[in-house]
């Protein structure tokens, strides 16, 4: 597996009367048992083609036919969307980009999931109209935020390239029909691909919507299915839900959160390439579970900043939440401190323990320590450990996580694939607008 899946910090014999018993997890893994049997359903029968995804390679062709076209006109790709729609692309780029711009020979993504009127006014001094491409995503083809920005952008296309162009550095996506989205792409001939109606937004980073950016950023689309068809295999396999780590996840989790009011759950990635993932998984976990009064509140948390910021509260606050830390192996990687700074002798030997360390070695002790901490203080806490940190890895625990949250789901007796209550703001927003204009 490309991860180590530890649940030994939130059990009752490693932390105690804050942890679960093993009584309580077995109960709970129960429970879940029924879930891989939906698994296997929706799998063969092709139900549920998220689970289908990480066996497919036909589709990449086309796509990456469509992101060279990309890659060759532009020098900036913008990619607009929201949620869903939005932070797997997000989460798949920071692979690259990590802050500083893109590899050499391809665009700069932008990924633009808000309407801040000053965000857009910077971009446009910011780009060259003439060289910048879009990917437009809206699985219904009428998301307001998504075409708001859309309807917006086209006149400064227009303007550096005329309409022809459009076609050239532009294209959407949507599901099939005679959606807005759709209907505005044929007025321009733009190319359309279709998001299938039975992938959920916030389930799609495995399809079209999350693999069209990343292979526009030079990133190896089939190599995240194949990760996440090696985690999504082993739970197929799995006889009994203690041999599923993405089961056995979500045991802990619901366990915890009935039996010890674990309302919260942390995720705590020590690797700044992995600060998307924490937000992608953050919409997963709130959207997919929290229904009819049920879910935990998903918090995403960075090492080691908050160790500095969030620490103090984790270890002495209330008991109410659960810890995933996510590590990666740093020892030994990275820069070294000098031994001649670090040992000066006008420091009076206070940075004597970091002469000769490299940086990577101060992470993996500092991760190590984060996690040693809370367990050592009854906070209950999972640690999850890569080796790397390439497209094969983020593929396996994208799908971890989206097989936990499945599996919650059935646990708690939720629809996971729904987010009824989303809805009510919508409809609201748009009683507003039309108030604006009386």
């Amino acid at each position: 597996m490309p991860y180590r899946h530890d649940i030994d910090g939130c059990l009752a014999g490693t932390i105690g009367e804050h942890g679960l018993a093993e009584s309580e997890l077995d109960a709970t893994l129960a429970a879940a048992a029924p879930a891989l049997d939906d698994l296997h359903r929706w799998h063969d029968d092709g139900s549920l083609p998220v689970l289908r995804l990480p066996a497919r390679r036909d589709d990449l062709g086309e796509l990456e036919a469509v992101a060279a076209g990309l890659r060759g006109r532009c020098d900036h790709v913008l990619v607009l969307g929201t949620g869903g729609s939005s932070l797997g692309g997000q989460t798949l780029y920071a692979l690259v980009d990590r802050g500083f711009g893109p590899p050499a020979g391809t665009p700069h993504l932008v990924f633009l999931d808000n309407v801040d009127p000053d965000t857009f006014a910077a971009l446009d001094a910011a780009v060259d109209w003439g060289r910048t491409g879009v990917i437009v995503i809206s699985k219904s083809g009428t998301t307001a935020e998504t075409l708001t920005q859309f309807l917006t952008l086209v006149p400064p296309l227009i303007a550096a390239g005329g309409e022809a162009a459009l076609k050239e550095r532009v294209v959407a996506i949507t599901e099939p029909g005679p959606r807005a989205l759709r209907q505005m792409a044929e007025r321009w001939a733009l190319p359309v691909l279709d998001h299938d109606p039975l992938v959920g937004g916030r389930f799609s980073v495995l399809s079209l919507v999350g693999l069209l950016p990343a292979l526009v950023a030079g990133l190896d689309a089939a190599a995240v299915r194949a990760g996440a068809g090696e985690v999504l295999d082993a739970t197929l396999h799995a006889s009994d839900p203690c041999d599923s780590a993405p089961a056995l996840g979500a045991a802990v989790s619901i366990g915890l959160a009935r039996q010890r009011g674990a309302g919260t759950t942390v995720l705590l990635p020590y690797v700044d390439r992995l600060g998307f993932f924490g937000l992608w998984y953050r919409q997963l976990w709130a959207e997919s579970l929290g229904k009819d009064g049920h879910g935990t509140t998903p918090v995403r948390a960075m090492g080691t900043v908050d160790q500095h910021s969030q620490l103090q509260l984790y270890l002495a606050g209330p008991r109410d939440k659960m810890f995933t830390v996510l590590m990666s192996a740093a020892a030994g990687t990275g820069d070294t401190v000098p031994p001649d700074l670090a040992g000066d002798p006008a420091l009076g030997g206070k940075l004597d323990y970091l002469a000769g360390r490299t940086m990577g070695d101060l992470l993996d002790a500092e991760q190590r320590a984060t996690a040693d901490t809370l367990i050592r203080n009854q906070r209950p806490t999972r640690v999850m450990a890569v080796e790397r940190v390439d497209e094969a890895t983020l593929g396996a625990l994208m799908m971890h996580f989206m097989l936990e949250t499945i599996v919650a789901a059935r646990i708690l007796g939720v629809d996971a694939f729904d987010q009824p209550a989303v809805e009510e703001g919508k409809v609201l927003a748009r009683q507003y607008l039309d108030e604006m204009a009386s």
